[in-house]
């Protein structure tokens, strides 16, 4: 399996001749393609979750491709809405949502949100009262998982997401009477390659969920699993296969026995579709080891810093020579800046050029362009063998006062 196609390869060899800074490219075709598959079942009402990616040419893809929007902050709702997505296929997810936020969005038209704590269900309900509309609303849940088996989202420590089972007992659904208690969403795993241990996750959680709900006297007409599909970063990882997912996402529907089940797709809608290039500054050998410094590292790639997993990176130029194992570096003044250690050509030099792919998803965004002040990453996009510049790269002048 080859991260890097051939068309997407010759787009980056046509900047770096151009550039000197690094740029991230994203294959829209390749987007396209898959998002079509995906689209092709009528199982699972998807949403994207703009987390992953906010570009305009990536949400244009999506919507175009049939998609609803899971937004978490104002900014992501104001990008959805600007590429012309209406607020009716828009939910609201996302820990942090105060009373000014939650007004913000109604007032934009969304109707619907997932509500992570008893307040957060009050604020829902006083504003939609000030602002004369009903809302649809989910709750999130927080389960514990048997003692010493890991929570794969949140380690073996609670995280700020939804509430507890019994926690969630407190809540009298009567009291909020502009509040239309839909279903439940829970989401606690990431990066996932395995149907099997999704399908036991989603299994084990259909009895407490269920309990709850007539617990508190909701009909469960919504289950909402969120997202934690995972795509492979080495060429060694298993790739998950969408039509056996769905397959395992239909018997989980029926054993819930609800109207509609949501998945909220991140890493595994645009994951695969981008890459990043960067100059090679240096190559140096320090006690035994062989060190490349880039011109680019965790200030525009911040993934393997946070979980400690690389992004696959490849030579841009066609190399024969045997390769060794050489450790990445960026520009920036920490032992955080590490891409990682890489099989990479031995005559790899200054002069060259290095690709990281399946950067799609928790790549710019999610980076620390500010730190040390180098230049903003370009983005790119292909389509149909077209290059296009979203965003030049730019000086720190740029965003510097």
């Amino acid at each position: 399996m080859s991260f890097l196609s051939t068309g997407v390869k010759t787009a980056i060899n046509e900047l770096s001749s151009q550039l000197d800074s690094p740029f991230f490219v994203y294959d829209l075709d390749t987007l396209n393609s898959h998002l079509a598959q995906l689209v092709a079942q009528t199982e699972v009402k998807l949403w994207y979750a703009v987390k992953a990616n906010p570009l305009s040419k990536i949400i244009q893809c999506l919507d175009n491709a049939g998609f609803n929007f899971d937004v978490a902050s104002k900014g992501e709702l104001e990008q959805v809405l600007a590429q012309g997505v209406s607020s009716d296929r828009v939910l609201n997810t996302g820990p942090a949502k105060s009373p000014k936020q939650i007004k913000h969005f109604i007032e934009r038209g969304v109707r619907t949100f997932v509500a992570e704590s008893i307040n957060q269900v009050r604020w829902l309900n006083e504003q939609a009262k000030l602002q004369n509309c009903q809302l649809q609303v989910l709750l999130r849940v927080q389960l514990r998982w048997p003692e010493g088996e890991k929570n794969p989202l949140g380690g073996d420590s609670l995280t700020p997401f939804g509430l507890g089972c019994t926690e969630w007992q407190a809540l009298n659904i009567t009291d909020y009477d502009a509040l239309s208690f839909d279903g439940l969403h829970i989401f606690q795993w990431g990066n996932m390659l395995s149907t099997q241990k999704l399908s036991e996750l989603w299994s084990q959680m259909i009895a407490p969920l269920s309990q709850l709900a007539r617990d508190l006297n909701i009909n469960l007409k919504i289950l909402d699993l969120g997202g934690g599909l995972g795509i492979p970063y080495t060429q060694n990882d298993i790739t998950l296969n969408w039509d056996d997912l769905i397959t395992a996402l239909a018997k989980i529907k029926k054993q819930a026995g609800v109207e509609e089940l949501w998945m909220e797709l991140g890493r595994y809608a645009v994951g695969e579709c981008g890459h990043y290039a960067a100059p090679v500054v240096e190559r140096k050998q320090n006690y035994g080891q062989q060190q490349v410094i880039l011109s680019g590292g965790i200030n525009h790639l911040l993934r393997p810093a946070v979980t400690s997993q690389d992004f696959p990176a490849a030579l841009l130029r066609d190399s024969h020579t045997p390769t060794q194992a050489m450790s990445l570096y960026g520009p920036l003044c920490t032992a955080l800046d590490s891409l990682g250690e890489h099989a990479l050509p031995s005559d790899l030099n200054e002069h060259d050029w290095l690709v990281f792919s399946q950067c799609g998803a928790y790549g710019f965004s999610e980076s620390m362009p500010y730190f040390l002040c180098h230049e903003l990453a370009g983005e790119y996009v292909l389509e149909q063998n077209k290059l296009s510049c979203l965003r030049a790269a730019e000086d720190a002048s740029y965003y510097l006062r």
